[in-house]
């Protein structure tokens, strides 16, 4: 797993600062940093595949986490977005307010993967000093590595 979100990571795709306060506006804030992306094959498509996700059942997590994600044709590998939110977006159908989104799409064919990284990525942020650190970030790049870091970290365990 040691390497995996560095790979779908890049600084391009953090946003540190979502500006929209409603649960819909701000997935769209987040998911357009991934529009253009090459892995995409419709962004359209992909979007509303995500919304439809998001109306089934919520992405929240607690602690102030959402994983919206889509398992959709419109992606030929994974792709990930981050945005955070500083005063927070209410997602009404999970009751919660959420700081920090994660916007995976993934490609139907491809659960493995999917999971591996939706694993890591739980495993990461149940511990609140990495959360901490993640909204404290002061770039994309510092994100990232604070990311990147944690993952290492989680993986070193299971290399010995």
């Amino acid at each position: 797993m040691a390497g995996r979100l560095s790979k779908l990571l890049d600084p391009s795709r953090i946003t540190l600062s979502i500006q929209s306060t409603k649960r819909t506006a701000a997935l769209n804030e987040v998911a357009r940093l991934l529009e253009g992306h090459p892995d995409i094959t419709d962004f359209h498509g992909f979007y509303n595949e995500l919304l439809a996700r998001e109306r089934l059942d919520t992405t929240c997590l607690g602690n102030e986490l959402a994983l919206p994600h889509a398992r959709t044709e419109h992606v030929k590998k994974i792709v990930l977005a981050v945005g955070r939110s500083k005063d927070g977006v209410f997602f009404e159908n999970g009751n919660q307010t959420v700081r920090l989104l994660f916007v995976l799409g993934t490609p139907k064919a491809n659960p493995t993967d999917y999971l591996m990284v939706v694993s890591a990525l739980c495993k990461i942020l149940k511990d609140a000093s990495i959360r901490d650190a993640l909204m404290s970030a002061t770039s994309p790049e510092a994100f990232m590595q604070i990311l990147i870091a944690a993952e290492e970290k989680l993986a070193a365990p299971a290399a010995k």
